[in-house]
């Protein structure tokens, strides 16, 4: 960029200044759209101003502009390193002040969410729905180590490595005490791992499988029957309530029946919830005694 708008130079003609009238010839002028001035009125009159210092450009300095702006050639600086930019690529940002191409980059670069400082070209960064952070800035915010790309759960403006979401968010064992990850199951409003909700005989999973709890143990229909249930006095099999038939059951003594075995040795009448007799160790209705 030059002045380009008039010549400087020595008269050696009479002619005078156009503004003061005085003599030029022998003197230094400066002409401009066709009037020659003394180089006093020159800067008071007709000289650009710098866009960047505020001050008239004399005839003696060396001038530069762009888009109708100009600048003293020292002055015509990066606004944010103060490189001089005579001959470098530049870019004229808000207020008519000129940046450098490395500035202008790092200006216009994202910024990360941890540090606050510019992502530029070339730097490792992790995005999540439109927040980006610098790679080690991405870090847990509860044992502050870096995740980086690693795997971690959102909670609010919060992020959290796998171990640390574990311990402070999972459901925990009701049996192990450990955190439950994945899948799982509820028994009773309290969580289980699926491989901690198991016989206590057999140790096959109880999930989505019919069991029974007998205090704080779980059984599996089998091994209820094998190891817990008591056995019918009259038909000797498993008396298990809830497993199908004989749902109800009668105790008399150290005795138990399914209340369908719970009858008439003689006459096989039902007898649960009636009047009954034992005779020598059997079970007899009120009335087939007397025919004995």
């Amino acid at each position: 960029a030059g002045p380009g708008s008039y010549t400087v130079g020595t008269m050696s003609e009479r002619f005078d200044c156009h503004y003061c009238r005085d003599a030029l010839q022998g003197k230094k002028y400066v002409k401009k759209e066709g009037r020659h001035c003394c180089v006093k009125c020159f800067e008071k009159f007709c000289a650009n101003t710098c866009t960047e210092c505020k001050k008239p450009i004399g005839a003696d300095s060396k001038e530069l502009h762009f888009k109708n702006r100009y600048w003293h050639d020292n002055c015509f600086r990066c606004f944010k390193c103060y490189t001089s930019l005579v001959n470098e690529p530049f870019m004229l940002r808000e207020n008519n002040k000129v940046w450098c191409s490395n500035c202008t980059a790092t200006e216009d670069a994202p910024r990360c969410k941890g540090c606050f400082k510019p992502i530029i070209a070339g730097d490792q960064n992790v995005e999540y729905k439109k927040m980006v952070w610098h790679k080690d800035c991405f870090t847990c915010s509860q044992c502050k180590q870096v995740i980086g790309s690693g795997s971690f759960f959102p909670k609010g403006d919060e992020f959290y490595c796998v171990s640390c979401h574990e311990h402070k968010f999972a459901k925990t064992c009701a049996k192990c005490k450990n955190p439950i990850t994945s899948g799982g199951l509820t028994y009773q409003e309290q969580p289980w791992h699926s491989e901690c909700f198991i016989c206590s005989n057999c140790k096959k999973q109880l999930g989505g499988k019919r069991f029974t709890a007998v205090e704080d143990q779980f059984y599996c229909v089998e091994c209820y029957k094998e190891c817990v249930a008591k056995k019918c006095a009259g038909c000797k099999n498993p008396i298990t309530a809830g497993f199908g038939r004989g749902t109800s059951v009668v105790n008399y003594e150290d005795e138990s029946w399914h209340d369908y075995c719970f009858k008439c040795t003689k006459c096989a009448r039902g007898l649960a919830n009636k009047r009954f007799v034992c005779h020598n160790g059997k079970i007899y209705c009120a009335e087939c005694p007397k025919r004995l």
